[in-house]
C-alpha cells in the first residue's frame, strides 16, 4: 500500500447519503494528503449527484465492485447504516485496506471489539469518525476544562435538540435499537464520547428513553446522567421533537461557568454547499459566542474555530506512521458499552395517546 509514501492516500467512500456527501467527501477532496478515487452507492439519484460533484471519482454500485479493485486503494470510509458496518469493515480489512467507520461504530460492543482485534491481527488500521470532537464549541469547553479556568467542574450539561416532526424516508426511520437505530445511538455516541473525553471513565449511568412518534421503532427522546470517577456529573439531552432548545453547553465549575447556545455550524454549512477550504469555514460569529464567568460578571468568550478536517489531517499522519489514530476505536467501544447498559436497564416509554392534551 502507498500509505507510507508521499503519494495521496487512495480512498473509497461507501455510502452517499448525508454521511458520504456532507461529512467525508468534501474533506477528502480538500486535503492534498488524500485522493477521492471511488464512491459507492446503489441509489441511482445519489450516484448521479456523486458523479456531478466529484467528477474525478469512479462511482460504483456495490461494495463488491469496490473490493474487486482494492489493489488500487489504501483506505475505505464507511458511511452506511450501522447494521452493515461490521460486515463491510471486515471485508475491507481482509482486502488489505485501512478503514474509517462512521459512528455508531457498530450496533454492539462485541462487534466493535471483534473488528479491532481483526484489524490488529491483519496489521491494518481502523478508526471511528467522532467528528464532534472538533466542534468549535466543544473545543472551547475542552480548553476551559484543561486550563483550569472553570476550577473543578461539578456539573456538565450538554444538549443536541432539534424539531423535526416530519420524518424523512431513511434508514434512521426504519432501524430498531438492535440495528443501531434511535437517538441514543445517533446522538448519544457524540454526547457520551464528549463527556468521557472531558471527564474520564464513568462509574454510574442512568437514562430516560422515550419514543414520542406513535409509529417509532426506537427512542427519539433521551436523557442520560453519568457520574464520572473524577466526581463530575454529566447530564446529556437528545431530542428530535423539541419545539424549544436548551443551552448547547452549560458547565458549572468551582471558579466559573460557561454557557453556549446553538449547534456548531459546520454541518449546516457543508450541507448548504460550503467547502472546508472556504476562508470563514468553521468560524462562529461573535453574536453566538458563549458566556464565561460568574453571574453578574459574564463576558462573551471567543469560540474556537470548528475543524472537522483535523480528523483527516491526523489520519493521514497516522497512516504514514507519524502519529496515533485521530480516534482510538476502543473509545467507541467504551461508549457502546454504556449505551448497551442503558438500553438493557431502561424501559422505553411510549406515548399514551389517551392522555394527549388536545387543548
Amino acid at each position: 500500500m502507498a500509505t507510507t509514501s508521499a503519494d495521496p492516500i487512495r480512498t473509497a467512500v461507501i455510502g452517499y447519503g448525508a454521511s458520504g456527501r456532507v461529512f467525508h467527501s468534501p474533506f477528502l477532496e480538500a486535503d492534498p494528503a488524500f485522493s477521492l478515487d471511488v464512491i459507492v452507492t446503489g441509489d441511482a439519484g445519489r450516484a448521479a449527484e456523486a458523479a456531478a460533484q466529484h467528477p474525478d471519482a469512479r462511482v460504483l454500485a456495490s461494495v463488491e465492485e469496490m473490493l474487486a479493485g482494492a489493489g488500487d486503494l489504501d483506505l475505505v470510509v464507511i458511511g452506511t447504516p450501522p447494521a452493515t458496518h461490521a460486515g463491510i469493515a471486515t471485508a475491507a480489512l481482509d482486502a488489505g485496506l485501512d478503514v474509517v467507520v462512521d459512528k455508531p461504530f457498530t450496533p454492539t460492543s462485541e462487534e466493535g471489539r471483534a473488528l479491532i482485534a481483526h484489524a490488529q491481527k491483519l496489521g491494518r488500521r481502523i478508526t471511528v469518525f467522532q467528528n464532534r470532537r472538533w466542534d468549535g464549541d466543544f473545543q472551547t469547553v475542552r480548553d476551559l476544562v484543561e486550563t483550569g479556568r472553570l476550577g473543578a467542574v461539578r456539573r456538565f450539561e450538554s444538549r443536541f435538540e432539534w424539531y423535526k416532526p416530519e420524518v424523512r424516508a431513511s434508514w434512521k426511520a426504519e432501524a430498531s435499537a438492535a440495528q443501531g437505530g434511535g437517538i441514543l445511538f445517533d446522538l448519544g455516541t457524540h454526547l457520551i464520547d464528549q463527556a468521557v473525553q472531558l471527564f474520564g471513565p464513568v462509574a454510574e449511568a442512568t437514562a430516560e428513553l422515550a419514543v414520542n412518534r406513535p409509529d417509532g421503532l426506537a427512542d427519539d427522546d433521551a436523557f442520560v446522567a453519568l457520574r464520572h470517577e473524577s466526581g463530575t456529573i454529566s447530564h446529556l439531552w437528545m431530542n428530535s421533537l423539541a419545539p424549544q432548545f436548551g443551552p448547547r453547553f452549560h458547565v458549572l465549575g468551582s471558579l466559573s461557568g460557561y454557557t453556549s447556545h446553538g449547534l456548531d455550524g459546520q454541518e449546516a454549512a457543508l450541507a448548504a454547499g460550503a467547502s472546508p477550504a472556504d476562508e470563514d469555514y468553521g468560524v462562529t460569529p461573535a453574536s453566538r459566542w458563549g458566556l464565561f464567568g460568574v453571574e453578574g460578571s459574564l463576558e462573551p468568550l471567543p469560540m474556537r474555530r470548528g475543524d472537522y478536517g483535523a480528523f483527516y489531517r491526523a489520519l493521514a499522519a497516522a497512516l504514514r506512521g507519524d502519529a496515533a489514530l485521530p480516534v482510538d476505536p476502543a473509545d467507541a467501544v467504551t461508549v457502546l458499552e454504556i449505551i448497551e447498559r442503558l438500553h438493557a436497564e431502561t424501559p422505553l416509554r411510549r406515548p399514551d395517546l389517551s392522555e394527549r392534551n388536545e387543548g
